[in-house]
């Protein structure tokens, strides 16, 4: 089977995570996807395929004959959907010989165009997977999971010595925690590689440090002709807190390295309100000054309006993965290596986000990030060709014959 075949079958099964939900996973609903791959692996030979309670699917490919002290290899890939858009009722179309014109996705009054998605034209003469404008594809990272799962297909129909070969579906990757309840022991790598968004042949070793904050704003409320020098509007304060922030630094005005932050949610009444943001920056320096400007935010506005008026959290989510990634950097130079081999252009970059393998390498298993051949996820214009899932499958390939022989 294809890997682009196989993102069909799971795009359908509806696994968002919930950002709202204290349960492990978020949503229930991530174990049917689970549960489908575990049946699947088996029936390819995987005979160790399992998921646990947490709904981590593990499963291991033991080493060939010859090769049992070869580099013992990981690759990873999250089950869950974004919540940022709808991923229920997933209805993908596919079109052949794309022309390289805008795309109509369905009834949904949507248009995947050339002005916003100029890299369109590149595309030409693919086969491309669209929605229906409705829902996301969830080829973040669907697309990934396929990929993996066709890539032990091809090894074992092939009979392709390898090492040997660990792999994991999480859940909840989009909401933060796909790396919480991952057991890096049983997992039994020595090296990983997370398989998750991105056009194909992107490479990436460095993220984002990232934080969450919230601010609580008190107020006091009295009716409007007796405020005088009385009344806190929180409303106006939470205006008045983000106002304070410097200009030209939130997503829409950054780009690469520059770090931002990022308004989130803002909901309250005069009497009390509530302003959510994350923090985002690659040079950890910089990070900790976004998070002291918002505490001296703070400070300013309890020395304005009263001791009480804003209460600051903040919640580290995760680091940058650079810092271990740099003393085994084979894993960069071997997955270029991979990438000319199956004719794919390396390209290395920083994500302007995390994955779990940056939380993965502070476990103790340096994990770098792997591109699957897609674009614009998290929304209606989520789109990926097959050819990029083809060329994805065939890096993956190429890495464990580089890995078999170290």
């Amino acid at each position: 089977m294809k890997a682009y075949e196989r993102l069909l079958k799971y795009v359908v099964v509806y696994t968002t995570s919930d950002e709202e939900s204290t349960t492990v996973p978020t949503s229930m609903r991530q174990f049917d996807l689970a549960r489908l791959l575990v049946e699947e692996l088996k029936a390819l030979g995987v005979e160790d395929a399992e998921v646990d309670d947490k709904c981590y699917v593990y499963a291991t490919l033991p080493a060939t004959k010859g090769y049992e002290n070869a580099t013992k290899l990981g690759f990873i890939a999250h089950m869950d959907t974004a919540p940022d858009f709808s991923g229920e009722n997933v209805h993908p179309r596919i079109i052949e010989r794309y022309d390289g014109a805008d795309v109509v996705l369905g009834t949904s009054g949507r248009t995947l165009d050339n002005a916003n998605f100029p890299h369109l034209a590149s595309l030409k003469g693919r086969t491309l997977i669209v929605t229906d404008g409705t829902t996301l594809l969830g080829a973040d990272d669907k697309a990934g999971v396929a990929e993996i799962v066709t890539m032990l297909e091809e090894i074992l129909k092939e009979q392709i010595p390898h090492g040997r070969i660990s792999v994991c579906f999480t859940p909840d990757e989009e909401v933060g925690s796909g790396a919480d309840h991952f057991d890096v022991a049983r997992f039994g790598a020595d090296f990983a590689y997370t398989c998750d968004g991105g056009v194909e042949g992107e490479l990436q070793y460095e993220n984002f440090n990232a934080a969450g904050a919230q601010f609580e704003i008190r107020g006091f409320n009295i009716h409007p002709g007796e405020a005088k020098d009385k009344m806190i509007n929180a409303l106006a304060v939470a205006c008045e807190i983000n106002g304070m922030l410097p200009k030209g630094q939130t997503p829409r005005d950054t780009s690469g390295y520059e770090g931002f932050w990022h308004l989130t949610a803002l909901e309250g009444t005069t009497e009390a309100a509530k302003l959510s943001y994350i923090i985002r920056d690659h040079d950890f320096e910089s990070f900790e000054r976004r998070k002291d400007t918002l505490a001296d935010i703070a400070k300013a506005i309890d020395a304005k309006y009263g001791e009480g008026t804003a209460t600051l959290t903040v919640r580290d989510q995760y680091r940058n993965m650079k810092e271990k990634i740099e003393p085994c950097m084979h894993l960069i130079e071997n997955a270029k290596l991979a990438m000319e081999a199956a004719g794919v252009e390396p390209k290395v970059q920083p994500v302007r986000g995390g994955t779990d393998g940056a939380r993965l390498s502070y476990m103790g298993l340096p994990c770098p990030n792997l591109g699957t051949g897609g674009f614009a996820f998290h929304g209606p214009y989520e789109h990926i060709t097959v050819e990029g899932m083809d060329a994805s499958v065939q890096v993956l390939k190429n890495l464990v014959a580089i890995y078999r022989d170290r």
